[in-house]
Order: structure tokens, then C-alpha cells, then sequence
């Protein structure tokens, strides 16, 4: 019997029934994708750091280092499991050549270092997640510079110091799991030993790694306090394990929390599908659902009848929406497959995705019982003497013609109409304000990512150019010849140079840590503060939003430096957002300590008549060995993955969101028509037109679009902040603002929305044309 009830209303409502199974597919789909997705991430993460054996403590720095002081501290610490240094050749890009056409990488944003194979642990590893081992003359390339300069195996890489010129050939692209995301602006090219060696002895400049494993993870925090508090090197950063991870889960992680999010949105658009069709079916079965009560047939008997119908509809759709992501499996973990090699699926890979369908699936049951408790208030005497209406209800709606002598009859009519069936109606706003908000967010989102206005979340200043100097012997020299000259360049507008440093801070439990700090004049280039405001004075100080909280500190609180050997304690003069460098760093405006620069970094705006890329081309080659980046090119080389992977979930998102518009729209209007077929008889038989009816119900569902667009938007502007905004938060920018540009939200994005709302009433109204006096009287 279930089974004909479900073939006969299949038969019935074919399109219905179609929409919400497609709905359902497309929820199960996305949540089962995008908990993939972050299984994956996460599983193929922990098989790079074991294949690779990675550390969990790193110390980068600059200059001389004194291996026997490591070695024995190391010794004395009992949390270190071993230990070892990381010998690195820094190559300037200018240096750096690629492929037979020799392309140099001069300003390449990455600071570029040559590598042999470590011995112990942190492993460099190829595309099968395999050891390297190389040969004289053969090289191992980043996987970034694989793609950014489409490099394939057998191609040449040059290196030419002006002393010495070595050219070496591609046979391996290499999985780094320290320096992989290009959000980390460091890349290791590895040669073997005897290359190593010569290059050692024909470039001058180095840096280290001093890299640690410990017996218990757990002791981390306790072994990071104790290396700070020591005097071992630590001219640079440090990261360690849980911050690789996240550096490497953060574009592919946001990503899939973006699309766990839409699957979440097309849910409860199926479950509002679902609302709308189980109270039309009792609409239509109101006389069969009194007649079975009054001959006996028990409620729950009946209510299972129809949930059943809708258990197998939902059923099926999930099951084939679990189905379908696990052939779209391989396209949607393209980027982990390539950045971080695709564990071998486990058990665990199947099941969580499968146990999110379930969820799905209990959830869309829940809500059908939920639904279908309107049988309790059916009465077989009422259901028996009933005719169908717009509503289960026993109000009738009359018209009022004479209130409309202010207003057209035809929009009087139509707002009514609305608001005498508001609950029935609220259904298409929701859909209408869900598809808005799934079209903006992504746009938004994406405008703001590949924004200039973007660098101020990196705790850079927006300039026009952005010159990058690595310490060296002679930088002192250069960098005088670089202020002189930019003096004395009339087509500068403002200039400001900056120098990082490292500094000790004593931490909330008195310990010592390391604090990166840019000193320089702030004011030039200002960021924008989440509180307070940028240091103007030698003892105030800001701090980024990690940081800050790190060392639980507001505006108006002090820290304590250690500065030359000295404490000095400086006022927080404000907080900023830094997704770089772990999201902990430091802008001050004070004399620079004695210790050697971390980096240099000047930037300018050149006048408006005054051609950047001109500019850059000149300051290139007058100032050699620095990088000269403009600032969307800097973008572009730290977050050109992730704004691919943006660009693709908005054009996503926008076709997403106008196919349930389409075919929410149009499910509407060929129910609206079919529940209001007695009253369109009734308006034809006192004198309106079919193009009067037709003209009610195009002014209804425009005036509940415009409508639900305007709220759409609002919401897409302050929720969907909020929502990104938390994202980010975990990477340094918990104040996402978005950029938006008028025409692309206020204006393209409505037209496309009311133009497939407009296509699907185009195709449903000429059902209208049905209702005619004579089904009226046979009804």
C-alpha cells in the first residue's frame, strides 16, 4: 500500500517531489563534501608530518651561530627527544634564474634558500611522499614555484652570483612540511651535499634552522618558555607544530567550512520545501484525512502514511548525494592532494561523511513529524463539512474592495493577499533571503580578499610599492644608498623605511619570550586598529590581535621588554590584525636596539601622473639584491590559492543561489495557482481579466523579492562579516570588513536574482489560464 501511495503522489506532484529531492542530494552532497574535505585535511596533514618527521619546535635565525652552546643546553633539557641545525644558503631572486630563457625571480615576495637533506628528521619529500635523495647537479623545487611558474621535471634552474654560475636540472617538486603554504614567505630548494657545499662557500649569506623534537607534544608551551628564557639564538622567528598545521589547513579548511556552511543553508531550504508540500498534501487530502479518522483509522496510522513517503524521497536523495561526493571526492581535494598528498582513505574517511548524511537525514525526520502534528488539530467533522481553502482554518478571507480607492485594485489585491496568508508566504521570503545571502557573502568576500585594503590585515600599511631588504654584511651601506636616492626622486610622493627586530618580553608568568617587533615611523602607512590607536612615542607600543591576547593584554596595559640588557616597560597604545608570521608581531616607534635586523622594508607612494610598474622596473635595477613588489602583487604570490579557491565557491555560491530562486519560485506559483483555482473563477466572474490575475501574482512574489533582497543584504553585510570574521580569527584578523563594490551587491546581484525569478514566473503563470467559471461550479 506505502508503495502506491508513493507512486500515485510521485504522479500527482512530479515536480514537487523532484525539487525536493534535488534539494536534499544538493545538502547531502555539500555536507558530506565538506566534511570530507576536512577529514582529509586533517588525515593527510598527520601523514606529511610523519612521513616528513617534523619537528616540533623551530627557531629561525640570522647570523652567526655557535653550535656547542645548542648542544649543550639541549642536553641538560629532559623534554627534547633530539635535536639538530638546519644549515640554509639565502639565494636573492635576482640571483635565481628559471628554465633556458633564464627568467629571474627578482622580486619574488619568498625569501629563497638552498638545502641539502637533513639527516635526522625534517624530511624534504616528493609528490609520493617519499625522501629525497639527489644526484650532482639535480634539484628539488617548492611546490609553489611549480605552480606559480608552471616549472615541469627536466627543467633548468640557474644560479648565477656574479662569482660562480650553476645550473642545475628539475627531477623532483618537493612537499615542505614546514614551508609549503605560500602564506609563508620562506621556500627551501634542496640540492645534494656537494652542491650544498659549493654553494656554501660562494655565498656568504646563511641562516638557520635550530629544530626540535620533543619526547611528549604536551610539553611544548613549557620547552618554548624555556628556550625564550635562555640566551641561544634567536634572531627570527619561531614556529612550531600546531602553527604548521594550521599555516597548511588554512586555505583548504576555511574553504570547507564555507561549504559545510552552504549545505547547512540548502538543508533548511529543503526542510522549508518540505513544510510547504506536506501542508499542501494535507490541504488537498483535508475530506480523506476526516473521512479515515471518522471510520476509526487511528492518527498515528494515517501521519506515518505520509511520513513515509517523505522518509524515502529524503532517504533516497541522501543516499545519492553521499554517492555523487564520493566521485567528486578527487576534484574537491585537488589542493590537498597536491600541497600535502592524500592519506590512503580509511574506514574513518567514509564514515564521518556518512554519519553527517545520517544527521541529515534524522534532522529532515524530525522536522516531518514536527510538520505533520497538525493532524491533532483535524477534526472529522470539520475535514467532512470543509471545502479547501488557502489554509487549514475555518476564517474565511473576504475582500474588501472599498479600502482600495488609494491604490490600484490589482496591488491592493495582491498586498492583501499577503498579509491574510503572511505564514504561507514567509516561506518564499526566507528562500528569497537565504539564495541573497548565499549570492553576497561569497562576492563580498572575494572583493575583499583581492582588495589592496587586504594588506592592512597583514599588518603592512596599503602603499603603492613595497621594497624588501635580507640583512648582509654591507646592508647598512645599501640601505643609506636607498634613502638618498628615494630622497631625491621627485616622483615619490611618501616614503617611510622599517626594520624588525626581535626582542625578549616577560610573559604572564614572568617568563621570557620572543616578541618581533617593526620599528619605524607608523604614522606614514597606518594600519587600521581594532582598539586604540598606532604608537607615536618611545614608550608606547602595538601590538597584533594573537599577541595581544597571548599576553592578555588591552589598551593601556604595559609590557615589559628587555631592551639592550635592560627592562623597559612600554604602554599598549593600540591592537591590529597580522595574519603573518603565526599572527604575532609587534609595531613600535622607538630607538632600535643594538642587536642585528631581522629585515628592512621601505615603503612608498609614487605621485599620481607617476607610473608604478615604470617605478619598479627602475628601483629594480637601481638597488640590487632588494625585492621591489607592488602591493597586489604581493598579494597575489601570498593568497593566490586561496583567492582561486574563493573565486570558484562564489561562482558556486551564485548558481547555487539562483537555481533555488528558479525552482523555488516556480514550485510556489504552480501551488499558488492550483490552492487558488476557486478564486480565480470568482474574480472572473465579477469582471477581472486573466491579466489582472496574472498582474496579482507577479506584483506578490516581486514585492516579497525586493523585499527579502534588502534584508538578504543587510544580513550578508553584518552576519556574513561576523561569520568570516571568526574564520579569520584563528589566523590573526578577527575584524574582517567587508569591501563592497555597489554595482556587483546593490545592482548585479538583484538583477540576476530577479531575473530567474521572473524566467520561473513566466514559465508557471500560464497555468493560470485553467481557472475558468465552469471548474468553479464543478468544484
Amino acid at each position: 500500500m506505502n508503495y502506491n501511495i508513493i507512486k500515485n503522489d510521485f504522479a500527482k506532484n512530479k515536480i514537487i517531489t523532484i525539487v525536493i529531492f534535488i534539494f536534499i542530494l544538493l545538502s547531502a552532497f555539500f555536507i558530506s563534501s565538506g566534511s570530507s574535505m576536512i577529514i582529509n585535511v586533517f588525515q593527510s596533514l598527520e601523514a606529511l608530518f610523519t612521513k616528513a618527521d617534523a619537528p616540533h619546535y623551530v627557531q629561525m635565525h640570522t647570523g652567526k651561530i655557535d653550535e656547542r652552546d645548542i648542544e649543550k643546553w639541549a642536553k641538560q633539557e629532559q623534554t627534547i627527544k633530539q635535536h639538530q641545525i638546519v644549515e640554509m644558503v639565502t639565494i636573492n631572486g635576482s640571483n635565481l634564474f628559471f628554465g633556458k630563457h633564464l627568467e629571474a625571480q627578482t622580486n619574488s615576495v619568498q625569501d629563497i634558500s638552498f638545502v641539502k637533506q637533513n639527516k635526522w628528521f625534517d624530511f624534504l619529500l616528493d609528490l609520493n611522499n617519499q625522501v629525497i635523495h639527489l644526484n650532482d647537479g639535480e634539484i628539488g623545487v617548492p611546490i609553489y614555484f611549480m605552480e606559480r611558474a608552471n616549472l615541469k621535471i627536466g627543467d633548468i634552474i640557474t644560479v648565477d652570483n656574479g662569482i660562480e654560475k650553476k645550473t642545475y636540472t628539475i627531477t623532483h617538486f618537493i612537499r615542505d612540511a614546514l614551508m609549503n603554504p605560500p602564506i609563508v614567505h620562506s621556500k627551501r630548494f634542496l640540492v645534494n651535499e656537494s652542491d650544498f657545499n659549493d654553494l656554501k662557500n660562494t655565498v656568504s649569506d646563511m641562516e638557520y634552522l635550530i629544530e626540535f623534537q620533543l619526547h611528549d607534544i604536551k610539553h611544548l608551551n613549557e620547552f618554548d618558555r624555556q628556550y625564550q628564557s635562555s640566551h641561544l639564538p634567536n634572531q627570527g622567528p619561531t614556529i612550531d607544530y600546531p602553527m604548521f598545521k594550521m599555516l597548511h589547513a588554512l586555505a583548504d579548511g576555511v574553504i570547507a567550512a564555507i561549504v559545510i556552511f552552504v549545505s547547512l543553508f540548502l538543508m533548511l531550504i529543503s526542510l522549508l520545501c518540505l513544510r510547504l508540500t506536506i501542508l499542501s498534501t494535507l490541504e488537498e487530502d483535508y475530506h480523506e484525512i476526516g473521512t479515515m479518522k471518522a471510520i476509526g483509522v487511528h492518527q498515528t496510522t494515517i501521519r506515518n502514511i505520509y511520513l513515509f513517503k517523505y522518509v524515502i524521497v529524503a532517504s533516497i536523495a541522501i543516499v545519492f548525494g553521499y554517492i555523487l561526493s564520493l566521485f567528486f571526492n578527487s576534484m574537491m581535494t585537488k589542493s590537498i592532494n597536491l600541497y600535502t598528498g592524500l592519506n590512503n582513505n580509511t574506514l574513518f574517511s567514509y564514515i564521518v561523511p556518512l554519519l553527517a548524511s545520517s544527521l541529515l537525514l534524522l534532522i529532515i525526520i524530525s522536522f516531518c513529524m514536527l510538520t505533520l502534528r497538525r493532524f491533532n488539530h483535524i477534526s472529522p467533522i470539520d475535514a467532512l463539512r470543509a471545502s479547501i481553502t488557502g489554509e487549514i482554518s475555518n476564517n474565511k478571507k473576504y475582500i474588501s474592495l472599498n479600502k482600495s480607492k488609494y491604490s490600484p485594485v490589482n496591488l491592493f489585491l495582491s498586498m492583501k493577499d499577503i498579509f491574510d496568508r503572511k505564514k504561507m508566504y514567509s516561506l518564499l521570503f526566507v528562500i528569497f533571503v537565504i539564495s541573497t545571502f548565499i549570492i553576497i557573502v561569497p562576492t563580498n568576500f572575494l572583493n575583499t580578499i583581492q582588495s589592496p585594503n587586504f594588506i592592512n590585515y597583514m599588518g603592512i600599511g596599503k602603499s603603492d610599492l613595497r621594497i624588501d631588504l635580507q640583512p648582509s654584511n654591507d646592508i647598512e651601506d645599501r640601505l643609506q644608498h636607498m634613502t638618498t636616492y628615494l630622497q631625491n626622486d621627485e616622483d615619490i610622493k611618501i616614503f617611510s623605511s622599517m626594520v624588525t627586530y626581535q626582542y625578549k618580553v616577560v610573559n604572564n608568568d614572568g617568563m621570557l619570550e620572543n616578541l618581533t617587533v617593526e620599528i619605524g615611523d607608523m604614522s606614514s602607512f597606518p594600519l587600521k586598529y581594532l582598539e586604540g590607536n598606532v604608537p607615536i612615542r618611545n614608550n608606547e607600543i602595538a601590538l597584533s590581535y594573537l599577541q595581544a591576547k597571548d599576553l592578555e593584554k588591552n589598551v593601556g596595559d604595559t609590557v615589559n621588554l628587555i631592551i639592550d640588557g635592560n627592562k623597559k616597560e612600554i604602554t599598549v597604545s593600540g591592537i591590529y590584525q597580522d595574519i603573518t608570521m603565526g599572527g604575532k608581531t609587534a609595531k613600535a616607534q622607538m630607538s632600535p636596539p643594538k642587536d642585528r635586523a631581522l629585515s628592512y622594508v621601505i615603503s612608498l607612494d609614487v605621485k599620481d601622473h607617476v607610473s608604478i610598474t615604470d617605478k619598479m622596473k627602475e628601483y629594480t635595477e637601481q638597488f640590487h639584491q632588494a625585492k621591489v613588489t607592488h602591493i597586489r602583487g604581493y598579494l597575489t604570490e601570498t593568497l593566490g590559492s586561496t583567492i582561486k579557491k574563493v573565486n570558484t565557491l562564489t561562482t558556486t555560491a551564485i548558481s547555487i543561489g539562483v537555481f533555488i530562486s528558479l525552482l523555488m519560485t516556480f514550485l510556489f506559483m504552480k501551488m499558488l495557482i492550483a490552492k487558488d483555482t476557486s478564486q480565480h473563477a470568482i474574480l472572473r466572474s465579477i469582471g477581472f481579466s486573466l491579466w489582472d490575475i496574472q498582474v496579482q501574482y507577479i506584483s506578490k512574489i516581486l514585492f516579497i523579492l525586493i523585499t527579502a533582497i534588502t534584508i538578504g543584504t543587510i544580513l550578508a553585510n553584518v552576519l556574513g562579516e561576523r561569520i568570516i570574521s571568526i574564520l579569520w580569527s584563528f589566523l590573526g584578523a578577527a575584524k574582517v570588513e567587508f569591501v563592497i563594490y555597489p554595482l556587483k551587491t546593490y545592482i548585479l546581484s538583484p538583477i540576476i536574482l530577479m531575473a530567474a525569478v521572473m524566467i520561473a514566473i513566466l514559465l508557471s503563470i500560464p497555468s493560470v489560464n485553467h481557472a475558468n467559471i465552469k471548474q468553479f461550479n464543478k468544484d
